[in-house]
């Protein structure tokens, strides 16, 4: 690809910006950043091929093997298309060689010419040579085959990041749901419009509806375009905090706030986390892998890959709130958007049925399974699975489903004030990991016991739950991964600050293979 100085440093004028508002202007459609990106990068396009055009088009690409005469102007391909000009042409002097001419040309970059001086090349040359590989024709085809997008993509997107900069700090242009149009052209409605729109999602539940649906059951907006009315409106939406975008990237729809679930709106209690501050040093290597694996939430976890289907164990606060985490792995699968709650459709893989789901970005979770945990009766530490539909906005759910049969488990048996397991009988027919499965009967019970140890330090509810989890192993060891599942019973903590704990509190000793028990000490 020839290269384009431009767009490796990209600058923004202010002329470039009215040819954006211009644009906006004669179109009158609204534009996301990277369409604005991408015109603008074709009109650079266009001027480089124009400007490329005028210097070339009197010049001749040099190939050794042809004649040339005073005056005449080349290109040389083989030097990123250098134009010079031939000052000389004299009869060639080499007995290894057939009758050849020299030419003498002077480069219009004088930088090119040896110390200043015209320099020599051959012609009439019939050998081998090294520039007669380049084909004459390479600037033009790379002219025609370079694309704005090709441009966008080399620069991995920093022109589009510098061109929504930009327009945000344009005074001329308003944005809605990603999309850029001019001020002047915007219609401004009155308070009775949005009393129409919100009693038009009142009765549709709340929503989620498309702005043209909306302007079509209020009955028009009167005058401008279609596309006008319905950015309009839409940006008259995004000003009334009775009105909440919940689209995805590249869709626009709305939804009444106040219609929308409580676990929505509102953070789940037991989703709720107090920062606890922890010594990240104190974390193995082994740890850290094991980290990894658990993905908890409020882990920092970077993930690279573009998956179609995940699989999440389920701990204490999401199979009580009805969520899924946003994890490393499922932000690859849920869609993203602007807004920091998107409404999407989440589907039973095992009988069908259909939930309305909520993707929560700002607090990382996805609500809207309670009815389907509940449904298929899964403990905490079911491995369940989601996948894209097979339509836009569908994700499916599901578990290893199988005939509920009799499991030994541990057992939550909570008083008021002291923490207690036993192992249980249970039927359970779901796969589980055997290291987070715990069973809770009387959750009215855990959750005065959870008010009642809501004051006590991490190191004492770990020793707590290390003695009465150690009871039912022969060693009185307890697993890490066993103790992260049980504490997030009665507080919400990712795995790395029970991790370090332990590491740090002489409280706790290491027995192996991430087994812990009781210090004798």
């Amino acid at each position: 690809m020839i290269g384009f100085p431009w767009a490796r440093n990209f600058e923004i004028a202010d002329d470039d910006l009215d040819y954006l508002t211009n644009l906006l202007l004669e179109q009158e459609k609204p534009m996301t950043s990277t369409e604005l990106a991408l015109a603008l990068v074709e009109r650079r396009l266009d001027e480089e091929r124009n400007s490329l055009q005028a210097q070339y088009q009197d010049t001749t690409p040099y190939q050794p093997a042809d004649n040339y005469k005073v005056g005449q102007r080349l290109v040389f391909t083989a030097m990123d298309y250098a134009t010079a000009t031939v000052t000389d042409v004299r009869p060639g002097d080499n007995p290894q060689h057939d009758d050849f001419n020299v030419i003498t040309v002077e480069f219009d970059d004088a930088k090119l010419n040896t110390g200043n001086q015209p320099r020599e090349f051959a012609a009439n040359f019939t050998g081998e040579h090294t520039l007669s590989e380049q084909p004459a024709t390479a600037m033009a085809d790379e002219l025609s085959d370079v694309t704005a997008m090709d441009i966008i993509k080399e620069t991995r997107g920093s022109i589009v990041r510098q061109v929504h900069l930009a327009l945000i700090d344009h005074q001329a242009l308003t944005r809605v749901g990603g999309y850029w149009f001019p001020k002047d052209l915007v219609i401004e409605f009155d308070i009775g419009t949005l009393h129409l729109a919100e009693a038009v999602l009142d009765m549709a539940g709340g929503g989620p509806l498309e702005t043209d649906e909306i302007i079509t059951q209020i009955g028009g907006l009167g005058a401008g375009t279609e596309t006008l009315q319905s950015f309009s409106l839409n940006l008259a939406m995004s000003r009334d905090d009775r009105f909440d975008e919940v689209g995805p990237t590249g869709e626009i729809l709305w939804f009444l706030n106040r219609m929308e679930p409580e676990g929505v709106r509102e953070v789940p209690t037991w989703l709720r986390y107090r920062d606890i501050p922890y010594n990240e040093d104190l974390i193995t290597d082994e740890m850290i892998v094991l980290e990894t694996e658990l993905d908890d939430e409020l882990t920092e976890i970077e993930f690279d890959g573009n998956i179609r289907r995940a699989t999440t164990t389920l701990i204490y606060p999401h199979r009580r709130a009805g969520t899924l985490p946003l994890n490393a792995k499922n932000s690859q699968i849920f869609p993203s958007g602007r807004s920091p709650r998107i409404h999407m459709q989440l589907i039973d893989g095992i009988d069908g049925t259909e939930y309305n789901g909520w993707v929560v970005h700002e607090h990382r979770y996805v609500y809207g399974l309670l009815d389907y945990y509940t449904k298929h009766r899964l403990p905490i530490g079911a491995i369940v699975q989601i996948e894209r539909g097979e339509k836009d906005g569908q994700y499916v759910i599901s578990h290893e489903a199988y005939k509920p049969r009799t499991e030994y488990i541990r057992l939550f048996v909570p008083s008021e004030t002291q923490i207690a397991f036993e192992t249980k009988k249970r039927a359970i027919g779901a796969e589980y990991d055997e290291l987070m499965v715990i069973g809770v009967d009387d959750l009215a019970a855990l959750d005065k016991l959870v008010a009642a140890q809501k004051d006590k330090t991490m190191a004492a509810l770990l020793r707590n739950l290390i003695a009465e989890l150690g009871k039912l192993s022969p060693q009185n060891t307890v697993h890490a991964v066993t103790l992260y599942s049980a504490l997030n019973v009665l507080r919400r903590c990712p795995p790395g600050a029970v991790f370090a704990l332990l590491q740090a509190n002489p409280d706790f000793e290491y027995v192996g293979n991430h087994y812990w028990k009781l210090s004798e000490s």
